[in-house]
């Protein structure tokens, strides 16, 4: 059955008009009144599951449905992964982003690091965000998920750490190819002892790595250096390698 975000307060009974993003899906897939779909209103906080409704009219650039059944079917991990991630260039943060809320991510923050080719900026800024929103959005649309993970403005590495959220317990953990680091899985059988809902936070630089400055400003509030192994995996890679082996 085709599923479609619906950012709108939904109940049993309503007629609803999907947004326009929605509404022009449904007219790609030719679907017709009477055809039957799956609406999620995506809300990290919000009250989740998913819901059946029925296509009522096709407009010319609008379609209308109405709401029917609620299922409260949930898909999501039950320990919450932040994922801060060094922009990289190109169409590899989209691939990024899109794999990332695949596995569960609950928020990405593109994190302007310092060996970041992409330099965002004001209005510049704020289009890849929202393009990079509609990225996760589709993501959930096609694998499942009904509360869409959260793409943060993007910051630098400091003003992520003036403003980082003061989750009790939470685990961080900066993906490290220095000496004396210690193989993941390890610091997450360690962070097991706080139970299996602990939030983790996983710190990875763009191509090039973080620079020794940004690694040490990390490691100075509380992220731990890890290593996924013996092999030197890409920018885009590595953070997908952290959120298999955290959301496993």
């Amino acid at each position: 059955m085709p599923r479609f975000h619906c950012p709108l307060p939904l109940s049993a009974g309503l007629d609803v008009d999907l947004p326009a993003g929605a509404a022009r899906h449904v007219q790609v897939l030719r679907l017709q009144p009477g055809d039957t779909i799956t609406l999620f209103e995506g809300a990290q906080d919000g009250p989740g599951g998913e819901w059946q409704a029925t296509i009522v009219r096709m407009g010319r650039s609008d379609v209308q449905v109405r709401v029917d059944q609620h299922h409260p079917t949930e898909r999501e991990n039950p320990r919450p992964v932040h994922l801060l991630a060094g922009i990289t260039a190109n169409e590899r943060m989209d691939w990024l982003v899109e794999k990332a809320t695949e596995l569960g991510v609950t928020s990405i923050t593109p994190l302007l690091a310092e060996r970041s080719v992409l330099k965002l900026k004001g209005e510049r800024g704020d289009k890849k965000r929202a393009h990079w929103q509609a990225v996760a959005v589709a993501a959930c649309e096609q694998c499942g998920r009904n509360r869409v993970p959260v793409v943060h403005e993007a910051v630098t590495l400091a003003q992520w750490l003036q403003q980082a959220p003061q989750a009790s317990g939470a685990l961080r953990a900066v993906l490290s190819l220095a000496d004396g680091t210690q193989p993941l899985p390890q610091l997450l059988a360690t962070g097991a002892e706080a139970g299996p809902t602990q939030s983790v936070y996983f710190l990875s630089g763009p191509e090039g790595g973080l620079t020794a400055a940004e690694e040490t400003l990390a490691r100075s509030h509380g992220f731990t250096p890890v290593t996924l192994g013996s092999r030197v995996l890409r920018a885009e890679t590595a953070p997908l390698a952290a959120l298999v082996l955290a959301t496993a």
